[in-house]
């Protein structure tokens, strides 16, 4: 720009003059711009400065018949050049140089160079610094998942939680909820096989101990007992029942159990049902057939079979004489709904979450059948196998009212599929 501006002055001072060639360079020494003029054969034909330096500023501009800027180095110092023909009508005359030094530019931009250097450097460390404490800060929650996981592993307690102070949606406050669900699950899980296995230790050690009591009696006296034989008899039926009810309910619960599927009319199933268990009600209560639908269902019937038996049963075990069970099948929407009613004792509230669990059993209500042969099996069977047939099972219970058991299954829509 400065060169430019040189320039015009010494075209606008020369016709002020009235000069038709470049005669005279005015002095622009506050520009800090020094001139030259060459003609035609290279020959120096006026400058502005003082001093023997008589070379051209650049000489390859010389030659150009177009104004040309260049950037060169004259004995050492950085100079900015700017070459333009002169001509008179249409004949070239011959080349005026203008020359700044770029001293001061090239200072300006070393030092612009240190300072965006340093800059740079300062910001990387700041930002380095502010990331570090963000990433600690981001990660202590992590390390505290950690810990507790570690401290877990060592002591074996599932009941720690992490706590977590900050926004509760974010994506550490969402990994931390996750982890605390799973650790609570697993806590149950825990449990429930904890509690599992001392109910079943709990089950076979009482016709363990019967089958021993009476195989030691049998060889003290020297004879077999019929008595000892029958009962030993029946405590291995027992085991034997429990065993297929445990290998029943692992098949349930791992979503592997054969289903032999097909049309199953489930009111001709309730009422062979209730025929069968009226034996088993006789005089105690009355068992009765409520409300009923005709109900098409998709399933295998004799496990379907074996859920009401267990449920009509249960409903009997418990209900006091004199009471009355009903029986009910009617649609609700695309299910057919089952339900057996009861005027039983009612199930405490803070049973009704867990009557589907293996070997559950209430203070109260949930007591050990009279006839001996339950072993809290009965209900969790029932429950897996309504889950395999794509239904659910539900149950509603007042204290001193009684008890409700609703099963639902899809209601059968096209060809029923073995499974």
């Amino acid at each position: 720009m400065a060169l430019q501006q040189a320039f015009d002055e010494i075209v606008a001072a020369n016709m002020e003059a009235g000069n038709t060639e470049l005669i005279s360079l005015p002095s622009l020494e506050l520009t800090g711009v020094v001139a030259q003029t060459w003609d035609r054969s290279g020959q120096l034909q006026l400058k502005n400065y003082p001093g023997g330096f008589v070379r051209p500023f650049d000489p390859l501009g010389l030659q150009s018949s177009v104004p040309v800027y260049r950037s060169i180095f004259i004995e050492d110092l950085h100079m900015r050049v700017l070459s333009v023909p002169l001509e008179i009508g249409n004949r070239p005359i011959g080349t005026l140089q203008l020359a700044t030094s770029l001293v001061v530019v090239d200072r300006t931009l070393n030092v612009l160079v240190t300072v965006l250097l340093l800059g740079s450097i300062i910001a990387m460390a700041i930002a380095g610094i502010v990331g570090w404490l963000t990433t600690q800060r981001a990660l202590a929650p992590l390390e505290a998942v950690t810990q507790t996981a570690l401290r877990i592993t060592r002591a074996d307690d599932l009941s720690r939680r992490i706590s977590y102070q900050g926004p509760p949606d974010d994506e550490v406050g969402q990994l931390i909820h996750a982890f605390n669900q799973t650790l609570h699950r697993l806590e149950n899980l825990f449990n429930t096989q904890r509690r599992f296995l001392a109910d079943v230790g709990h089950e076979l050690r009482t016709p363990l101990t019967v089958i021993n009591g009476n195989v030691d009696l049998m060889q003290r006296i020297g004879s077999f007992d019929e008595e000892s034989l029958a009962s030993i008899k029946n405590e291995v039926d027992r085991l034997t029942r429990m065993v297929g009810d445990l290998l029943l309910l692992a098949q349930a619960e791992s979503g592997k159990l054969p289903l032999d599927i097909h049309l199953v009319e489930l009111d001709t199933l309730l009422l062979e049902v209730l025929s069968e268990m009226s034996v088993l009600a006789r005089e105690k209560l009355l068992l009765r057939l409520g409300e009923i639908d005709q109900v098409l269902v998709c399933g295998d019937q004799d496990r379907l079979k074996q859920v009401l038996v267990n449920l009509v049963g249960n409903a009997i075990n418990y209900t006091p004489s004199g009471g009355v069970v009903t029986l009910g099948l009617g649609k609700v929407d695309d299910q057919a709904r089952l339900t057996i009613q009861d005027t039983g004792p009612g199930i405490p509230s803070e049973d009704l979450p867990h009557v589907f669990e293996r070997f559950y059993r209430g203070e109260k209500s949930r007591t050990r059948s009279r006839d001996g042969k339950g072993f809290g099996l009965g209900l969790s069977i029932a429950y897996w196998i309504i889950r395999n047939h794509g239904g659910s099972i539900e149950v509603e219970s007042t204290m001193g009212e009684g008890s409700t058991f609703s099963v639902l299954l899809p209601l059968a829509k096209d060809d029923c599929q073995s499974t």
